[in-house]
């Protein structure tokens, strides 16, 4: 008998299905759905153009695939929400709210530029948590653990932290004061400061560190400011003596994104390690569990991000744009050979820490201009010998160093990281 964790792709006929992407994937404890457009199931297009009609089909489908999973939505830990126009989202929360009861998962919500089908207003993709695991795994009745702190701004629609089994995600941090609920005075810098200092403040609430964190994602307005976000983001990481040793800084992503709510210039999320498992976990059965972070000479490096940061039974990437390792610099080509640069990229650092491209499990790609969807879709597939990991595509106006395509990935770790003995 085979007693390698083994990932679960399924597709089911009660939602769209892609010929680019596998609806779910579970490995482990955890279950990465697809982003989720509002095509409407019968009819195969998108419902009306009205922003209430088109949340609720997103959030039908993505139920229809949990539901399909035997789970409940009440099983999800985390929901992204990809919106046109950011004025929607209070039509959005209205619907959203009607999902969730007394359980809200953590979210985050960004104004992207263009959808893969023209005429969508909104898209979301989620993470479920999945107590059974995948085979061999015998099924466990872990328990999630949602908390807020009054140190951090609490959201009436999002949890700022959920926690299952070895992981945390925390709900995209706006750069709002708690004391007062308002966005900080301030600039760029003041901004990105209070984004941290709001993480930092939750995982103190639940006694974990700033470098307990395995993955970042940044979403600034104005790509120009990314030089005086990296600035204040290098005060923050690495935080601690063991840290600094190694020079531990997590896997981290930059997004430019049209529009934040609030009018912020900048949202930030977290992807965070969680070595004391959730209940019936024991504390005390931990077993040392350890980051690991992993570079490799063969993909571009930079020096506030780690090409790779496993943990448990998870890989956490680094958003790769199209750059050239051997130069260090953007590869000179069209769509097409940026998007097979930026895949090259993922399967070195794949390969360098001895696995395959089969074992990822969830892909986000951001496109500069989303009718390069199909090009990139050309090159994209042949990458996977197997089922193709779950996905979210979104377009953008503008992406780091003038790139046409920035891809990030997660991916499976069935031999999990070290304990400490």
């Amino acid at each position: 008998m085979n007693d390698t964790i083994i990932k679960l792709s399924r597709n089911t006929d009660r939602a769209p299905i892609s010929s680019t992407s596998t609806q779910s994937v579970a490995f482990s404890h955890y279950n990465n759905i697809s982003a989720q457009l509002p095509i409407d199931l019968n009819t195969g297009k998108l419902v009306a153009a009205d922003i209430a009609a088109q949340a609720k089909q997103c959030l039908d489908n993505i139920k229809a695939i949990v539901e399909s999973t035997d789970h409940l939505m009440d099983d999800v830990i985390k929901i992204t929400v990809f919106l046109k126009d950011i004025a929607d989202m209070t039509a959005v929360d209205a619907v959203y709210r009607t999902f969730f009861s007394d359980y809200l998962p953590t979210r985050s919500v960004v104004m992207v530029a263009e959808f893969p089908m023209d005429g969508a207003l909104v898209q979301m993709d989620a993470l479920l948590s999945n107590g059974e695991g995948t085979h061999p795994q015998a099924p466990c009745e872990l328990v999630k653990v949602a908390k807020n702190t009054h140190n951090a701004p609490i959201d009436a629609l999002s949890t700022q932290t959920v926690a299952f089994s070895h992981y945390n995600n925390v709900s995209a941090q706006l750069p709002i004061d708690p004391a007062s609920g308002q966005l900080v005075a301030g600039g760029i810098a003041e901004q990105t400061a209070q984004c941290l200092t709001n993480i930092k403040a939750i995982l103190a609430s639940i006694a974990v560190g700033v470098d307990d964190i395995v993955k970042i994602n940044i979403f600034i307005t104005n790509l120009a400011d990314s030089a005086a976000v990296d600035d204040v983001y290098s005060t923050f990481f690495p935080d601690t003596a063991i840290a600094r040793t190694v020079n531990y800084v997590p896997a981290r992503t930059v997004t430019m994104v049209s529009g934040l709510p609030m009018g912020a210039l900048v949202q930030i999320e977290a992807v965070v390690s969680h070595g004391d498992g959730t209940p019936p976990q024991a504390v005390e059965d931990r077993h040392g569990i350890v980051i690991k972070a992993n570079n490799t000479q063969q993909a571009p490096k930079h020096l506030l991000s780690t090409q790779t940061v496993a943990f448990s039974h998870y890989n956490h990437f680094s958003g790769q744009l199209p750059i050239s390792p051997a130069t260090g610099k953007l590869i000179d080509g069209d769509i097409k050979a940026q998007t097979k640069q930026c895949l090259e990229n993922i399967k070195a650092i794949v390969e360098s820490i001895d696995h395959k491209m089969d074992d990822i499990v969830k892909v986000t790609m951001q496109l500069k201009d989303i009718s390069d969807i199909d090009t990139v879709n050309d090159i994209y597939s042949p990458f996977f010998d197997g089922e193709l990991p779950a996905r979210t595509v979104f377009g953008v106006s503008a992406i780091p160093m003038d790139a046409l395509i920035q891809i990030d990935a997660v991916v499976s770790n069935a031999e999990g990281t070290l304990p400490v003995r």
